[in-house]
Protein backbone atom coordinates (compact mmCIF):
# COMPACT_ATOMS: atom_id res chain seq x y z
CA UNK A 1 0.00 0.00 0.00
CA UNK A 2 2.86 2.36 0.84
CA UNK A 3 4.46 1.56 -2.50
CA UNK A 4 1.24 2.45 -4.31
CA UNK A 5 0.95 5.72 -2.34
CA UNK A 6 4.46 6.68 -3.35
CA UNK A 7 3.63 6.01 -7.01
CA UNK A 8 0.48 8.08 -6.71
CA UNK A 9 2.40 10.97 -5.21
CA UNK A 10 4.99 10.77 -7.99
CA UNK A 11 2.39 10.89 -10.76
CA UNK A 12 -0.04 13.38 -9.19
CA UNK A 13 -0.11 17.13 -9.76
CA UNK A 14 2.74 18.68 -7.85
CA UNK A 15 4.56 15.33 -7.78
CA UNK A 16 7.98 14.41 -9.03
CA UNK A 17 6.85 13.36 -12.51
CA UNK A 18 5.32 16.74 -13.37
CA UNK A 19 8.27 18.62 -11.90
CA UNK A 20 10.86 16.50 -13.66
CA UNK A 21 9.21 16.97 -17.07
CA UNK A 22 9.71 20.71 -16.75
CA UNK A 23 13.00 20.53 -14.87
CA UNK A 24 14.86 18.05 -17.09
CA UNK A 25 15.49 20.45 -20.00
CA UNK A 26 16.36 23.21 -17.51
CA UNK A 27 18.79 20.86 -15.77
CA UNK A 28 20.35 20.12 -19.15
CA UNK A 29 20.44 23.85 -19.88
CA UNK A 30 22.31 24.70 -16.68
CA UNK A 31 24.51 21.66 -17.30
CA UNK A 32 25.36 23.08 -20.71
CA UNK A 33 26.29 26.38 -19.10
CA UNK A 34 28.34 24.46 -16.52
CA UNK A 35 30.10 22.61 -19.32
CA UNK A 36 30.85 25.92 -21.01
CA UNK A 37 32.46 27.33 -17.86
CA UNK A 38 34.34 24.08 -17.27
CA UNK A 39 35.71 24.08 -20.82
CA UNK A 40 36.94 27.63 -20.25
CA UNK A 41 38.66 26.69 -17.00
CA UNK A 42 40.15 23.44 -18.27
CA UNK A 43 41.59 25.07 -21.40
CA UNK A 44 42.96 27.94 -19.34
CA UNK A 45 44.47 25.49 -16.86
CA UNK A 46 46.38 24.01 -19.80
CA UNK A 47 47.68 27.50 -20.38
CA UNK A 48 48.81 28.06 -16.74
CA UNK A 49 47.61 27.91 -13.13
CA UNK A 50 47.75 31.70 -13.10
CA UNK A 51 45.29 31.81 -16.01
CA UNK A 52 42.68 29.61 -14.30
CA UNK A 53 43.07 31.56 -11.04
CA UNK A 54 42.71 34.83 -12.96
CA UNK A 55 39.57 33.57 -14.71
CA UNK A 56 38.00 32.59 -11.38
CA UNK A 57 38.78 35.91 -9.70
CA UNK A 58 37.72 38.00 -12.72
CA UNK A 59 34.50 36.00 -13.11
CA UNK A 60 33.57 36.57 -9.48
CA UNK A 61 34.17 40.32 -9.79
CA UNK A 62 32.19 40.37 -13.04
CA UNK A 63 29.25 38.33 -11.75
CA UNK A 64 28.93 40.28 -8.52
CA UNK A 65 27.33 43.35 -10.19
CA UNK A 66 25.95 41.37 -13.14
CA UNK A 67 24.05 38.98 -10.88
CA UNK A 68 21.94 41.92 -9.68
CA UNK A 69 21.04 42.89 -13.23
CA UNK A 70 20.85 39.38 -14.70
CA UNK A 71 18.48 38.03 -12.06
CA UNK A 72 16.36 41.17 -12.20
CA UNK A 73 15.87 40.63 -15.94
CA UNK A 74 15.37 36.90 -15.45
CA UNK A 75 12.64 37.52 -12.88
CA UNK A 76 10.36 38.09 -15.85
CA UNK A 77 9.88 34.30 -15.74
CA UNK A 78 7.91 34.63 -12.48
CA UNK A 79 5.62 37.26 -14.02
CA UNK A 80 5.12 35.05 -17.08
CA UNK A 81 4.35 32.01 -14.88
CA UNK A 82 1.77 33.84 -12.78
CA UNK A 83 0.13 35.47 -15.82
CA UNK A 84 -0.11 32.06 -17.52
CA UNK A 85 -1.52 30.48 -14.37
CA UNK A 86 -4.09 33.28 -14.08
CA UNK A 87 -5.20 32.77 -17.70
CA UNK A 88 -3.95 36.15 -18.92
CA UNK A 89 -1.60 35.39 -21.86
CA UNK A 90 -1.90 38.86 -23.37
CA UNK A 91 0.16 40.23 -20.43
CA UNK A 92 3.08 37.87 -21.06
CA UNK A 93 4.70 39.80 -23.92
CA UNK A 94 4.60 43.20 -22.19
CA UNK A 95 6.13 41.67 -19.03
CA UNK A 96 9.05 40.21 -20.99
CA UNK A 97 9.59 43.46 -22.89
CA UNK A 98 9.97 45.41 -19.63
CA UNK A 99 12.82 43.03 -18.80
CA UNK A 100 14.35 43.50 -22.26
CA UNK A 101 14.22 47.31 -21.92
CA UNK A 102 15.93 47.00 -18.56
CA UNK A 103 18.57 44.67 -20.04
CA UNK A 104 19.45 47.04 -22.87
CA UNK A 105 19.91 50.03 -20.57
CA UNK A 106 21.77 48.10 -17.88
CA UNK A 107 24.01 46.32 -20.42
CA UNK A 108 25.21 49.60 -21.90
CA UNK A 109 25.74 51.09 -18.44
CA UNK A 110 27.78 48.03 -17.44
CA UNK A 111 30.59 49.08 -19.77
CA UNK A 112 31.35 51.91 -17.36
CA UNK A 113 32.78 49.29 -14.97
CA UNK A 114 35.67 48.42 -17.27
CA UNK A 115 38.12 50.94 -15.74
CA UNK A 116 37.32 49.63 -12.24
CA UNK A 117 38.61 46.10 -12.87
CA UNK A 118 42.25 46.89 -12.13
CA UNK A 119 41.65 48.75 -8.84
CA UNK A 120 39.29 46.01 -7.61
CA UNK A 121 41.87 43.34 -8.36
CA UNK A 122 44.48 45.29 -6.41
CA UNK A 123 42.37 44.74 -3.28
CA UNK A 124 42.93 41.01 -3.49
CA UNK A 125 46.71 41.17 -3.11
CA UNK A 126 47.00 38.64 -5.93
CA UNK A 127 50.33 37.95 -7.65
CA UNK A 128 50.99 40.50 -10.37
CA UNK A 129 50.75 37.88 -13.12
CA UNK A 130 47.28 36.85 -11.94
CA UNK A 131 46.12 40.48 -11.66
CA UNK A 132 47.21 41.29 -15.19
CA UNK A 133 45.44 38.28 -16.70
CA UNK A 134 42.32 38.84 -14.62
CA UNK A 135 42.07 42.47 -15.75
CA UNK A 136 42.20 41.39 -19.41
CA UNK A 137 39.52 38.75 -18.86
CA UNK A 138 37.29 41.14 -16.91
CA UNK A 139 37.39 43.75 -19.69
CA UNK A 140 36.25 41.18 -22.23
CA UNK A 141 33.46 39.88 -20.00
CA UNK A 142 31.99 43.37 -19.56
CA UNK A 143 30.98 43.33 -23.23
CA UNK A 144 29.01 40.12 -22.65
CA UNK A 145 26.74 41.74 -20.05
CA UNK A 146 24.14 43.08 -22.49
CA UNK A 147 23.54 39.87 -24.47
CA UNK A 148 23.64 37.85 -21.25
CA UNK A 149 20.82 39.90 -19.72
CA UNK A 150 18.76 39.85 -22.93
CA UNK A 151 19.11 36.06 -22.95
CA UNK A 152 17.89 35.94 -19.34
CA UNK A 153 14.81 38.04 -20.17
CA UNK A 154 13.93 36.06 -23.30
CA UNK A 155 14.52 32.75 -21.51
CA UNK A 156 11.97 33.91 -18.95
CA UNK A 157 9.35 34.02 -21.71
CA UNK A 158 9.92 30.35 -22.54
CA UNK A 159 10.62 29.01 -19.04
CA UNK A 160 7.68 30.83 -17.43
CA UNK A 161 5.30 29.18 -19.91
CA UNK A 162 6.83 25.75 -19.33
CA UNK A 163 8.69 25.64 -22.69
CA UNK A 164 11.95 24.56 -21.11
CA UNK A 165 13.25 22.79 -24.23
CA UNK A 166 13.68 26.13 -25.99
CA UNK A 167 15.70 27.39 -23.02
CA UNK A 168 17.96 24.38 -23.54
CA UNK A 169 18.30 25.22 -27.23
CA UNK A 170 19.45 28.77 -26.45
CA UNK A 171 22.03 27.53 -23.95
CA UNK A 172 23.33 24.81 -26.26
CA UNK A 173 23.73 27.16 -29.23
CA UNK A 174 25.77 29.62 -27.17
CA UNK A 175 27.88 26.86 -25.62
CA UNK A 176 28.85 25.32 -28.97
CA UNK A 177 29.94 28.68 -30.35
CA UNK A 178 31.83 29.48 -27.16
CA UNK A 179 33.62 26.13 -26.97
CA UNK A 180 34.79 26.17 -30.59
CA UNK A 181 36.04 29.74 -30.36
CA UNK A 182 37.68 29.03 -26.99
CA UNK A 183 40.00 26.47 -28.54
CA UNK A 184 40.64 28.57 -31.62
CA UNK A 185 41.28 31.88 -29.87
CA UNK A 186 43.09 30.75 -26.70
CA UNK A 187 45.73 28.67 -28.50
CA UNK A 188 45.66 30.22 -31.98
CA UNK A 189 44.25 27.26 -33.91
CA UNK A 190 42.84 27.11 -37.48
CA UNK A 191 44.65 30.24 -38.59
CA UNK A 192 43.53 32.48 -35.71
CA UNK A 193 46.07 34.40 -33.59
CA UNK A 194 46.89 33.12 -30.09
CA UNK A 195 45.00 35.45 -27.74
CA UNK A 196 45.35 33.46 -24.52
CA UNK A 197 42.91 34.44 -21.78
CA UNK A 198 41.52 37.27 -23.95
CA UNK A 199 40.43 34.61 -26.43
CA UNK A 200 38.36 32.92 -23.73
CA UNK A 201 36.73 36.25 -22.89
CA UNK A 202 35.79 37.16 -26.46
CA UNK A 203 34.50 33.62 -27.06
CA UNK A 204 32.10 34.17 -24.16
CA UNK A 205 30.90 37.47 -25.66
CA UNK A 206 30.25 35.83 -29.02
CA UNK A 207 28.48 32.79 -27.59
CA UNK A 208 26.13 34.90 -25.46
CA UNK A 209 25.33 37.15 -28.43
CA UNK A 210 24.28 34.11 -30.46
CA UNK A 211 21.98 32.94 -27.64
CA UNK A 212 20.37 36.39 -27.32
CA UNK A 213 19.70 36.82 -31.03
CA UNK A 214 18.33 33.30 -31.40
CA UNK A 215 16.04 33.78 -28.41
CA UNK A 216 14.63 37.05 -29.72
CA UNK A 217 13.98 35.47 -33.11
CA UNK A 218 12.08 32.53 -31.61
CA UNK A 219 10.08 34.77 -29.26
CA UNK A 220 8.88 36.88 -32.20
CA UNK A 221 7.41 33.98 -34.17
CA UNK A 222 3.92 34.62 -35.55
CA UNK A 223 2.17 32.25 -33.14
CA UNK A 224 3.75 33.93 -30.13
CA UNK A 225 2.99 37.40 -31.50
CA UNK A 226 -0.69 36.51 -31.76
CA UNK A 227 -1.19 34.78 -28.43
CA UNK A 228 1.26 36.55 -26.12
CA UNK A 229 1.69 39.95 -27.82
CA UNK A 230 5.45 39.47 -28.05
CA UNK A 231 5.69 42.23 -30.65
CA UNK A 232 2.69 44.45 -29.92
CA UNK A 233 3.66 44.54 -26.24
CA UNK A 234 7.07 46.12 -26.82
CA UNK A 235 6.14 49.53 -25.42
CA UNK A 236 7.32 50.54 -21.96
CA UNK A 237 4.64 50.31 -19.26
CA UNK A 238 5.50 52.34 -16.20
CA UNK A 239 3.44 50.34 -13.69
CA UNK A 240 4.50 46.94 -15.01
CA UNK A 241 8.14 48.04 -15.12
CA UNK A 242 7.82 49.30 -11.55
CA UNK A 243 6.49 45.93 -10.40
CA UNK A 244 9.33 44.12 -12.16
CA UNK A 245 11.81 46.34 -10.34
CA UNK A 246 9.93 45.96 -7.05
CA UNK A 247 10.24 42.19 -7.05
CA UNK A 248 13.09 41.58 -9.48
CA UNK A 249 15.63 43.93 -7.95
CA UNK A 250 15.49 42.28 -4.50
CA UNK A 251 15.87 38.89 -6.18
CA UNK A 252 18.88 40.17 -8.10
CA UNK A 253 20.24 41.90 -5.01
CA UNK A 254 20.27 38.60 -3.13
CA UNK A 255 22.43 37.05 -5.84
CA UNK A 256 24.72 40.10 -5.86
CA UNK A 257 25.16 40.09 -2.08
CA UNK A 258 25.91 36.38 -2.19
CA UNK A 259 28.32 36.90 -5.09
CA UNK A 260 30.01 39.82 -3.34
CA UNK A 261 30.51 37.71 -0.23
CA UNK A 262 32.08 34.85 -2.19
CA UNK A 263 34.20 37.31 -4.20
CA UNK A 264 35.51 38.74 -0.93
CA UNK A 265 36.10 35.19 0.28
CA UNK A 266 38.13 34.37 -2.85
CA UNK A 267 40.19 37.55 -2.53
CA UNK A 268 40.91 36.76 1.10
CA UNK A 269 41.94 33.21 0.21
CA UNK A 270 44.38 34.77 -2.24
CA UNK A 271 46.08 36.38 0.75
CA UNK A 272 46.77 32.90 2.12
CA UNK A 273 48.87 31.91 -0.91
CA UNK A 274 48.87 31.10 -4.62
CA UNK A 275 48.40 27.35 -4.08
CA UNK A 276 45.50 27.97 -1.70
CA UNK A 277 43.83 30.23 -4.26
CA UNK A 278 44.32 27.73 -7.12
CA UNK A 279 42.99 24.86 -4.99
CA UNK A 280 39.95 26.88 -3.94
CA UNK A 281 39.30 27.87 -7.56
CA UNK A 282 39.45 24.23 -8.66
CA UNK A 283 37.26 23.02 -5.77
CA UNK A 284 34.63 25.66 -6.51
CA UNK A 285 34.73 24.74 -10.20
CA UNK A 286 34.27 21.03 -9.40
CA UNK A 287 31.39 21.88 -7.07
CA UNK A 288 29.86 24.12 -9.72
CA UNK A 289 29.95 21.31 -12.28
CA UNK A 290 27.83 19.17 -9.97
CA UNK A 291 25.69 21.85 -8.34
CA UNK A 292 24.69 24.16 -11.21
CA UNK A 293 22.49 21.52 -12.88
CA UNK A 294 20.35 21.75 -9.75
CA UNK A 295 19.68 25.37 -10.67
CA UNK A 296 17.46 23.85 -13.35
CA UNK A 297 15.49 22.09 -10.62
CA UNK A 298 15.22 25.35 -8.70
CA UNK A 299 14.03 27.21 -11.79
CA UNK A 300 11.38 24.56 -12.44
CA UNK A 301 10.15 24.84 -8.85
CA UNK A 302 10.02 28.64 -9.22
CA UNK A 303 7.97 28.40 -12.43
CA UNK A 304 5.49 25.85 -11.10
CA UNK A 305 5.05 27.71 -7.82
CA UNK A 306 4.33 30.86 -9.84
CA UNK A 307 1.83 29.08 -12.07
CA UNK A 308 0.05 27.40 -9.15
CA UNK A 309 -0.23 30.66 -7.24
CA UNK A 310 -1.56 32.31 -10.39
CA UNK A 311 -4.21 29.58 -10.41
CA UNK A 312 -4.79 30.20 -6.68
CA UNK A 313 -3.66 26.67 -5.74
CA UNK A 314 -1.00 27.16 -3.04
CA UNK A 315 -1.41 23.55 -1.87
CA UNK A 316 -0.01 22.32 -5.18
CA UNK A 317 2.76 24.93 -5.03
CA UNK A 318 3.81 23.53 -1.65
CA UNK A 319 3.67 19.94 -2.89
CA UNK A 320 5.83 20.84 -5.88
CA UNK A 321 8.44 22.40 -3.58
CA UNK A 322 8.70 19.31 -1.39
CA UNK A 323 9.01 17.13 -4.50
CA UNK A 324 11.84 19.33 -5.76
CA UNK A 325 13.60 19.17 -2.42
CA UNK A 326 13.47 15.39 -2.39
CA UNK A 327 14.89 15.07 -5.89
CA UNK A 328 17.64 17.64 -5.22
CA UNK A 329 18.59 15.91 -1.98
CA UNK A 330 18.94 12.52 -3.65
CA UNK A 331 21.10 13.99 -6.42
CA UNK A 332 23.42 15.91 -4.11
CA UNK A 333 23.81 12.88 -1.82
CA UNK A 334 25.14 10.87 -4.75
CA UNK A 335 27.49 13.70 -5.71
CA UNK A 336 28.75 14.09 -2.13
CA UNK A 337 29.62 10.39 -2.00
CA UNK A 338 31.68 10.82 -5.19
CA UNK A 339 33.56 13.74 -3.64
CA UNK A 340 34.48 11.56 -0.68
CA UNK A 341 35.21 8.35 -2.56
CA UNK A 342 37.08 9.54 -5.65
CA UNK A 343 38.45 13.10 -5.32
CA UNK A 344 41.42 12.24 -7.55
CA UNK A 345 39.12 11.59 -10.51
CA UNK A 346 38.01 15.22 -10.46
CA UNK A 347 41.59 16.48 -10.30
CA UNK A 348 42.61 14.65 -13.48
CA UNK A 349 41.20 17.32 -15.81
CA UNK A 350 43.00 20.17 -14.03
CA UNK A 351 46.46 18.64 -13.77
CA UNK A 352 49.13 21.02 -15.01
CA UNK A 353 52.61 19.66 -15.74
CA UNK A 354 53.98 23.10 -16.65
CA UNK A 355 54.26 24.10 -12.97
CA UNK A 356 55.87 21.16 -11.13
CA UNK A 357 56.64 23.25 -8.05
CA UNK A 358 53.10 24.43 -7.32
CA UNK A 359 50.87 21.63 -8.59
CA UNK A 360 51.71 19.02 -5.89
CA UNK A 361 50.57 21.45 -3.17
CA UNK A 362 47.37 22.21 -5.11
CA UNK A 363 46.69 18.50 -5.61
CA UNK A 364 47.15 17.94 -1.87
CA UNK A 365 44.65 20.65 -0.89
CA UNK A 366 41.79 19.95 -3.31
CA UNK A 367 40.67 16.54 -1.93
CA UNK A 368 40.40 18.03 1.56
CA UNK A 369 38.36 20.95 0.26
CA UNK A 370 36.03 18.53 -1.49
CA UNK A 371 35.20 17.04 1.92
CA UNK A 372 33.90 20.44 2.95
CA UNK A 373 31.89 20.58 -0.28
CA UNK A 374 30.45 17.11 0.36
CA UNK A 375 29.15 18.19 3.76
CA UNK A 376 27.62 21.55 2.89
CA UNK A 377 26.23 20.53 -0.51
CA UNK A 378 23.49 18.45 1.10
CA UNK A 379 22.04 21.48 2.85
CA UNK A 380 22.79 23.67 -0.13
CA UNK A 381 20.27 21.64 -2.13
CA UNK A 382 17.61 22.62 0.42
CA UNK A 383 18.81 26.20 0.27
CA UNK A 384 18.48 26.22 -3.51
CA UNK A 385 14.97 24.74 -3.81
CA UNK A 386 13.40 26.75 -1.01
CA UNK A 387 14.88 30.07 -2.11
CA UNK A 388 13.54 29.53 -5.63
CA UNK A 389 10.12 28.59 -4.28
CA UNK A 390 10.00 31.82 -2.27
CA UNK A 391 11.04 33.79 -5.36
CA UNK A 392 8.27 32.16 -7.37
CA UNK A 393 5.77 33.54 -4.88
CA UNK A 394 7.31 37.03 -4.76
CA UNK A 395 8.95 36.77 -1.33
CA UNK A 396 12.13 38.28 -2.73
CA UNK A 397 12.71 40.85 0.00
CA UNK A 398 13.09 38.17 2.64
CA UNK A 399 15.48 36.16 0.47
CA UNK A 400 17.62 39.27 0.10
CA UNK A 401 17.52 39.98 3.82
CA UNK A 402 18.87 36.52 4.57
CA UNK A 403 21.92 37.02 2.35
CA UNK A 404 22.48 40.53 3.69
CA UNK A 405 22.42 39.56 7.36
CA UNK A 406 24.26 36.21 7.23
CA UNK A 407 27.01 36.33 4.60
CA UNK A 408 29.46 38.80 6.11
CA UNK A 409 29.10 37.96 9.83
CA UNK A 410 29.31 34.20 9.29
CA UNK A 411 31.68 33.85 6.30
CA UNK A 412 33.60 36.95 5.23
CA UNK A 413 34.62 38.60 8.50
CA UNK A 414 35.65 35.29 10.12
CA UNK A 415 37.78 34.58 7.02
CA UNK A 416 39.57 37.88 7.63
CA UNK A 417 40.28 36.60 11.12
CA UNK A 418 41.53 33.29 9.71
CA UNK A 419 44.06 35.19 7.61
CA UNK A 420 45.03 37.64 10.34
CA UNK A 421 45.53 35.04 13.06
CA UNK A 422 47.03 32.43 10.73
CA UNK A 423 44.29 29.85 11.16
CA UNK A 424 44.75 28.72 7.56
CA UNK A 425 42.69 27.66 4.57
CA UNK A 426 40.61 24.99 6.29
CA UNK A 427 39.31 27.45 8.87
CA UNK A 428 38.22 29.79 6.08
CA UNK A 429 36.33 26.95 4.38
CA UNK A 430 34.67 26.05 7.69
CA UNK A 431 33.17 29.55 7.84
CA UNK A 432 31.99 29.35 4.21
CA UNK A 433 30.30 26.01 4.93
CA UNK A 434 28.60 27.40 8.03
CA UNK A 435 27.13 30.26 6.01
CA UNK A 436 25.56 27.91 3.46
CA UNK A 437 24.12 25.68 6.16
CA UNK A 438 22.62 28.59 8.09
CA UNK A 439 20.92 29.89 4.93
CA UNK A 440 19.21 26.54 4.44
CA UNK A 441 17.89 26.52 8.01
CA UNK A 442 16.45 30.05 7.75
CA UNK A 443 14.76 29.35 4.41
CA UNK A 444 13.22 26.17 5.81
CA UNK A 445 11.69 28.07 8.73
CA UNK A 446 10.34 30.79 6.41
CA UNK A 447 8.80 28.28 4.02
CA UNK A 448 7.12 26.36 6.83
CA UNK A 449 5.53 29.56 8.13
CA UNK A 450 3.51 29.74 4.88
CA UNK A 451 3.31 33.51 4.43
CA UNK A 452 4.43 33.09 0.82
CA UNK A 453 1.12 31.39 -0.05
CA UNK A 454 -0.73 34.73 -0.02
CA UNK A 455 1.79 36.58 -2.19
CA UNK A 456 1.48 37.51 -5.89
CA UNK A 457 3.64 39.65 -8.20
CA UNK A 458 0.98 40.31 -10.86
CA UNK A 459 -1.75 42.90 -10.52
CA UNK A 460 -5.27 41.76 -9.69
CA UNK A 461 -7.94 43.01 -12.10
CA UNK A 462 -11.44 41.82 -13.00
CA UNK A 463 -11.48 39.63 -16.10
CA UNK A 464 -13.81 42.08 -17.81
CA UNK A 465 -11.19 44.82 -17.45
CA UNK A 466 -8.45 42.79 -19.14
CA UNK A 467 -8.39 43.72 -22.84
CA UNK A 468 -8.10 40.87 -25.27
CA UNK A 469 -8.87 38.12 -22.75
CA UNK A 470 -11.71 35.64 -22.87
CA UNK A 471 -13.85 35.53 -19.71
CA UNK A 472 -13.27 32.57 -17.42
CA UNK A 473 -15.88 29.86 -17.61
CA UNK A 474 -17.07 30.72 -14.09
CA UNK A 475 -17.33 34.41 -14.93
CA UNK A 476 -15.30 35.17 -11.80
CA UNK A 477 -12.18 37.20 -11.17
CA UNK A 478 -8.62 36.02 -11.86
CA UNK A 479 -7.29 33.73 -9.13
CA UNK A 480 -5.03 36.39 -7.59
CA UNK A 481 -8.05 38.62 -7.00
CA UNK A 482 -10.16 35.75 -5.66
CA UNK A 483 -7.47 34.82 -3.21
CA UNK A 484 -7.66 38.19 -1.49
CA UNK A 485 -11.43 38.03 -1.21
CA UNK A 486 -12.22 40.92 -3.56
CA UNK A 487 -15.61 39.96 -4.92
CA UNK A 488 -16.75 43.47 -5.75
CA UNK A 489 -14.36 44.09 -8.65
CA UNK A 490 -12.02 46.45 -6.80
CA UNK A 491 -8.25 46.03 -6.91
CA UNK A 492 -7.03 45.06 -3.43
CA UNK A 493 -4.65 47.16 -1.41
CA UNK A 494 -0.98 46.67 -2.38
CA UNK A 495 -0.13 45.05 0.93
CA UNK A 496 -2.53 42.20 0.25
CA UNK A 497 -0.95 41.42 -3.08
CA UNK A 498 2.75 41.80 -2.37
CA UNK A 499 2.94 40.12 0.99
CA UNK A 500 3.79 43.30 2.91
CA UNK A 501 0.35 43.60 4.51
Amino acid sequence: MAKWSLRQHWQAEGGGSELLRLAFPLILSTSVWTLQVTIDRVLLSWLSSDAVSAAMVASLIFWTPLSLLYNTAGYAATFVAQYVGAGRPHRVGPAVWQAIHFSMLAGLAFLALIPLGGPLLELGNQPSAVRGLADVYFRCLCFSALPTMVTAAVSGFFAGRGDSWTVLLLSAAGMVVNAVLDYAWIFGRWGFPEWGIAGAGWATVTGMSVSALLGLGLMLRASHRAEFRTLAGWRPERELFRRLMRYGLPSGLQWMIDGLAFTAFMLLVGWLGAAELAATSIAFTINMVAFLPMLGMGQAVCVLVGQRLGEDRPDLAERTTWSGMGLAWLYMTAVALLYLAAPGAFLFFFQNDREPDQWPRVAELVPVLLRFVAVYSLLDSINLVLSFALRGAGDTRFVTLVALTLSWPIMVLPTVAAWYFGWGLYAAWTFASAYIMMQALVFLVRFRQGKWKSMRVIEAVPVADAPGEQPLSTGRFPPAARQTGTSSGHVPAPGLMDGTG
